[in-house]
């Protein structure tokens, strides 16, 4: 499956809007503890970008569930009450509960 590539100012709107909350005055704060975070914002986001390529069954959670905080809610509700065994069995968990199945890539 081929994914565009995104611009720097995709990037950088998706770091702003989406969910990861880095803002202009993000920096604001004691010594390093800006860079730690905004470090840390940025790791999150690569892998979410990584998920999205490599794992079939996210990418298709984050097509039907296309608001990033959405999803990221849904992951919230569901880790606050269950314990799920590994990544996979949560996934598998919410693609039953959306009724997604048959949309499943299984190649």
């Amino acid at each position: 499956m081929q994914f565009p590539q995104p611009t720097h100012h995709e990037n950088n709107n998706v770091l702003k809007t989406k969910g990861y909350h880095i803002e202009h005055n993000f920096g604001h704060g004691k010594k390093f503890l800006a860079a730690f975070l905004l470090s840390l914002n940025l790791l999150a986001f690569l892998f979410h970008t990584v998920l999205a390529w490599s794992d079939t069954k996210y990418a298709l959670l984050r097509r039907v569930l296309a608001r990033r905080q959405t999803f990221f809610n849904d992951i919230q509700a569901l880790l606050r009450y269950m314990v799920f065994d590994n990544w996979g069995h949560l996934m598998d968990f919410m693609i039953r509960g959306l009724e997604l199945e048959s949309q499943v890539d299984t190649s």
